[in-house]
């Protein structure tokens, strides 16, 4: 079995990969799911008007970043798109999800906040596994 570090990623995957993590967040965050995140997080409009939008979506997009090299060193080089389905789909579901749903229980969050933000990795992780399978 070989070994897959920084240099053995396929830059232009995991750029694409993240900057599709991006753009899906824009969606889903967006028109698809936005007022009824707002609802259940408790944000509102106007904080979201008043945030730091370069400070966010700068730090969003080097997370991005972080997530698609790790998703991509965790898949591997020979990977094909339907294996990066899979790890990406699996790392979303049980990773990320129910990490995310123990500080939810902790924190006394909403199941719907929950069904958004784990939607969300869930499929985002699953795009990104795509991506850097099918682009070797």
């Amino acid at each position: 079995m070989g070994t897959t570090g920084p240099m053995t990623l396929n830059w232009l995957a995991v750029i694409a990969a993240a900057a599709a993590g991006f753009i899906i967040g824009g969606i889903w965050y967006g028109p698809l799911l936005g007022k009824a995140w707002l609802r259940a997080s408790g944000v509102s409009e106007e904080a979201v008007q008043r945030s730091n939008k370069a400070r966010t979506f700068g730090l969003t997009a080097l997370l991005n970043v972080v997530a698609a090299i790790s998703l991509a060193m965790f898949i591997g080089p020979q990977a094909d798109w339907y294996f990066g389905l899979f790890a990406g789909f699996m790392t979303g579901l049980t990773f990320v999800s129910t990490a995310l749903g123990v500080i939810y229980l902790f924190e006394q969050r909403s199941l719907r906040l929950w069904l958004i933000n784990a939607g969300y990795q869930t499929v985002n992780f699953s795009v990104m596994g795509v991506i850097l399978g099918a682009w070797h």
